[in-house]
């Protein structure tokens, strides 16, 4: 293997004013000289998906007894590289970032070794982070000691062909990253093992710079794990970086630092009460030095998920006839503290400095397309029209006894609903529509899609079950059907016991009930619903996406029945018997199947 650049480049460097604390780049956050304002925020490597809800945060904590005088071996280290760039692709990995204590002593020939291994990202300029450890430099100084063969080998100059990298303070020994994934820009911070008054400063000025961007931020010591619990708490140093730092930075998610072993966890709680996740990864007290073990960190925004494994891909890559007793202990950490999964809320985690885009109210006219028979949004306060000019228009009733705040307007609303605001139901109130309205004459002989916002309470449970989104008065007998239970109504969208969405309908082929079953919903969230019906088979769909139990009989239609519709309310035998206990926005129905691309939500 190659060991990079020949020692009159290297001497190129120190001539050009690009090696050492001398480098341009000292002074302050500055792009490397390949990138412009525009391309800074879009920073990734060739290969990586910056778009995906998925990605990998790769990280490499102490490996010093790789490097120790004459006693070390580079090759573990290297093995991790080539396995980081082999998976870049496939697990999206975006960045890597090291912890510190690259070598044992920090001594030339130690560094020498260190950053001929470094090369194999080098070379294909694969994006990373280093930071120094108090083996790498005099552990008796902090950020402002000067010059020092660590600094002379990973210094800022080394990041100059960086996608990622975005400058250093004065000192050189703190620097950050910006890189680009899951839609957005995120900054890693790599600072020093002892941060000094100035580089606090130069910190707060780089935050300062990006306000909207989530930290992650990358030291040597913060927290450690004695005991064995894997539970972390704190050290001394770390409680001044605690205090003096990330205490006030909300945008700071996510610490993770060496230093320490064995590897633990823990959460605390800033100062705008949000959580912080604190991580300590350190094996050097394992076989070989830690083997160059390698965190993985799989965010994944469409679970709210951070999946956490720990690898050592030099053994990985070994012939399992080849490895030793010891070797095959290491291969992989399996234990709780180097396999687990932290669940984030990412949006709302990063809501107060980075609220998600709020997708403006449509006009109703926006949303008429071909073939709407009714639509009503409940934007304005006792504005209860059908939108659509049919004249399904809705009047207000109750459940006997039933208060009058049981209905309720409200702003809440789905992020992608047309209208903004919604109907609380809090199990008393409902919308009706005249006994005659002209939704009931209508027998959907091409088909129908009936689609709504919904959002249910924490507490919604199966005292509630059954309670009605949309649902006729007029029941399976006032269209002449035997089958099942005829005095069920003609066509319900209700929520089962298991808060699950159930289309029942008597279709105008069948003599009983077509059934239509979801899944369990969590509650405190907006969902959007759709019953598509091809004019044959009808599919449910939550947030656009179809679900399983949807019957393959066809089912035809809806039979005409005079008596009305009911929106948050169930009716048996022409009698309302339950109100809706939730939330209620828009509601629309078309007399052919729409294809999810023409849903409400996403258009």
């Amino acid at each position: 293997m190659s060991d990079g650049p020949s020692a009159n480049r290297r001497a190129f460097l120190r001539t050009s004013g690009l090696f050492g604390v001398s480098a341009t780049m000292l002074g302050g956050a500055s792009l490397p000289a390949h990138a412009t304002p525009e391309q800074a925020g879009a920073a990734t490597h060739r290969g990586a998906d910056p778009d995906s809800p998925r990605f990998t945060l790769a990280v490499v904590p102490d490996t010093q007894y790789l490097f120790d005088l004459d006693r070390g071996d580079r090759e573990p280290l290297e093995a991790t590289f080539e396995y980081v760039l082999d998976q870049a692709r496939e697990q999206n990995i975006v960045f890597l970032a090291h912890l510190g204590d690259v070598t044992e002593n920090g001594r030339p020939e130690e560094i020498a070794e260190a950053d001929r291994a470094f090369r194999v990202l080098d070379r294909r300029r694969f994006p990373y982070s280093v930071l120094a450890g108090n083996h790498d430099i005099d552990s008796r100084t902090d950020d402002q000691r000067g010059r020092s063969p660590y600094l002379d080998a990973f210094g800022p100059h080394r990041f100059r062909h960086s996608p990622t990298f975005r400058g250093a303070a004065p000192g050189g020994y703190n620097s950050y990253h910006v890189f680009r994934a899951a839609g957005r820009d995120w900054l890693l911070l790599a600072l020093d093992w002892r941060v000094s008054a100035s580089g606090h400063a130069w910190v707060r000025q780089v935050l300062a710079k990006h306000p909207k961007l989530p930290v992650i931020l990358t030291t040597h010591e913060l927290v450690h794990a004695d005991g064995g619990t894997g539970v972390a708490e704190l050290s001394v140093a770390g409680q001044q970086l605690w205090d003096q730092l990330i205490a006030d930075e909300d945008r700071i998610f996510l610490t993770l630092n060496g230093h320490f072993w064995p590897p633990g966890r823990t959460t605390l709680r800033n100062k705008a009460g949000t959580e912080t996740h604190l991580h300590i990864a350190n094996y050097q007290d394992r076989y070989y030095g830690g083997s160059a073990m390698l965190r993985l960190y799989h965010f994944d925004l469409a679970r709210n998920v951070i999946d956490v494994e720990t690898v050592s891909p030099w053994l990985l890559g070994r012939k399992p006839e080849r490895l030793n007793v010891l070797e095959r202990q290491e291969i992989q950490r399996t234990g709780p503290a180097d396999r687990f999964t932290v669940e984030i809320d990412f949006t709302e985690r990063f809501r107060r400095f980075a609220p998600p885009p709020v997708r403006p109210a449509r006009p109703a006219r926006e949303v008429l397309i071909p073939g709407t028979v009714a639509y009503w949004r409940f934007d304005q306060a006792g504005k209860y029209t059908d939108l659509s000019g049919h004249g399904n228009h809705l009047t207000r009733d109750a459940l006997p006894g039933a208060p009058a705040d049981t209905l309720t307007h409200t702003a809440g609303h789905h992020p992608d609903q047309p209208g903004h605001g919604s109907l609380h139901l809090r199990g008393g109130g409902y919308l009706r529509t005249a006994a005659d309205a002209p939704l009931t004459r209508l027998t959907f002989p091409r088909g129908y899609t009936i689609e709504a916002f919904v959002k249910l309470p924490k507490d919604f449970d199966g005292r509630n079950a059954w309670c009605g989104l949309f649902t006729t008065v007029a029941t399976g007998a006032d269209a002449g059907k035997t089958g099942d239970d005829p005095q069920e109504p003609l066509a319900t969208l209700n929520l089962s016991d298991g808060a699950a969405f159930q289309w029942a309908v008597f279709p105008r082929n069948q003599e009983g009930l077509s059934t239509n079953w979801g899944h369990e919903l969590p509650r405190e969230r907006w969902w959007h619903v759709a019953v598509v019906n091809d004019g044959r088979r009808s599919v449910l769909h939550v947030d656009g996406a179809p679900l399983l139990r949807n019957p393959g009989t066809p089912a035809i239609g809806i039979p005409a029945a005079a008596g009305g519709w009911l929106i948050g309310a169930y009716a048996y035998g022409r009698k309302v018997e339950k109100s809706f206990y939730g939330w209620l926005g828009d509601l629309r129905i078309v007399d052919r199947a729409l294809q999810p691309g023409e849903f409400l939500i996403g258009r």
